[in-house]
């Protein structure tokens, strides 16, 4: 009886220390943190606050255009060039009529005239002569001889706005054995430009349509109409 009075005892004090060293499993609760703990508080500057009410109300319509520039990225297209006022103004009067924001300006720039074609290296006036000649018995009656500083003696055959004519007249005058080439002649002039603010969701596909790739700028070669 004595002996096991010990045993007991001893098995409670062996429990006792085990409870001791073996960790408990981590319940659910509630975990009470100091606000030290933290850190020091956020601070929200009111400029951003400032910055992104005037971005949201571009957004909306009730911001600036620049505003709204920033946030959705520009869409605006260049029209141009135009050779005339009048051509101008139509596509001008065309898109702010749809509820674009639209404006012309003007430039200095070479327009292209037309499709020159031409014989040169003439040696001297007396050859030119010859070849005249030679041009108008094979029905290119409209040849003639100019002088210019840069290439001197030289024969025109005609200036066209089409290329199929121009290429036409070239192989006339090889099938003479008189060498012709085609050059593109330009001049300056007063030109114009319509550019126009595309409103939000709508593209270029129609403006190109209408008038050419080539005459319709985009993204960063476009400028965006001036502020009223």
């Amino acid at each position: 009886m004595r002996n096991l009075l010990l045993v007991l005892v001893l098995a409670n004090v062996l429990y006792f220390l085990w409870g001791m060293f073996v960790d408990e499993p981590a319940e659910r609760g509630v975990a009470i943190v100091s606000e030290s703990d933290l850190g020091p508080p956020l601070e929200v500057s009111d400029a951003l606050h400032a910055e992104a009410a005037t971005s949201v109300g571009a957004v909306l319509g009730s911001g600036k255009s620049s505003d709204l520039a920033a946030v959705v990225g520009r869409s605006c297209v260049t029209i141009g060039p135009f050779k005339t006022g009048t051509d101008a103004d139509a596509a001008l009067t065309e898109y702010e009529g749809e509820g674009m924001r639209v404006s012309m300006r003007t430039t200095q720039g070479q327009i292209f005239v037309g499709h020159w074609v031409q014989i040169r290296n003439i040696p001297d006036r007396a050859a030119g002569n010859v070849m005249i000649e030679k041009l108008k018995a094979g029905g290119l009656g409209d040849a003639y001889m100019v002088e210019t500083q840069d290439d001197g003696l030289k024969i025109s055959l005609g200036l066209f706005g089409e290329m199929s004519r121009a290429e036409r007249i070239e192989l006339q005058a090889k099938s003479l054995d008189l060498l012709a080439d085609i050059t593109p002649r330009t001049r300056e002039a007063t030109v114009f430009f319509v550019d126009i603010g595309l409103p939000p969701g709508k593209g270029a596909v129609a403006i190109v349509g209408k008038y050419g790739e080539d005459k319709v700028l985009l993204r960063d070669l476009a400028t965006c109409p001036r502020s009223e």
